[in-house]
């Protein structure tokens, strides 16, 4: 069945089953594999991207589903102009193996534009349900408490 998508500003058409994960839609149809698999189940978010400014986790969301606009890793910044929240992730050096990060900077982003002064309990809160294996959660939180600080004197 032909679905039409808007994704990242710019409108998608695929023809694929109505059941068919978005993850999949955006990795294998449209070639945009910012959009990491992880667990298949919604339990780690390293798929997790914006649909309507809402944070989801692609994995789960079929593609007859889709209700609005999606938002991936690669419509955030781009390598010549990163957002301010990839900036902020660089400086603290929060990537190391980086295979959740792309997900990690989607509930952020997410967070930050909900809440642009989030304490670390509201951090915490958001980003429960993104893991990484590396360990990384400090520095996931000393970025977004710097990018809403950036954000808020921009």
């Amino acid at each position: 069945m032909a679905h039409s998508l808007k994704i990242n500003g710019r409108t998608h058409s695929v023809d694929t089953p109505d059941n068919v994960p978005l993850l999949w839609v955006l990795r294998d149809e449209l070639s945009m594999t910012g959009t990491k698999y992880g667990c298949g189940v919604a339990a780690c978010g390293a798929c997790t991207v914006q649909i309507d400014g809402e944070a989801v986790r692609s994995c789960q969301v079929a593609v007859a589903d889709v209700w609005g606009e999606v938002t991936t890793i690669e419509g955030v910044g781009t390598p010549d102009n990163v957002a301010t929240i990839q900036q902020a992730w660089i400086d603290h050096q929060v990537a190391q193996c980086g295979y959740c990060q792309s997900g990690q900077i989607m509930q952020a982003a997410a967070l930050l534009a909900e809440n642009p002064a989030p304490s670390d309990q509201d951090i915490d809160d958001a980003m429960q349900g993104n893991l990484c294996r590396c360990g990384t959660y400090p520095r996931i939180r000393a970025a977004i408490h710097d990018a809403a600080q950036r954000m808020k004197e921009a």
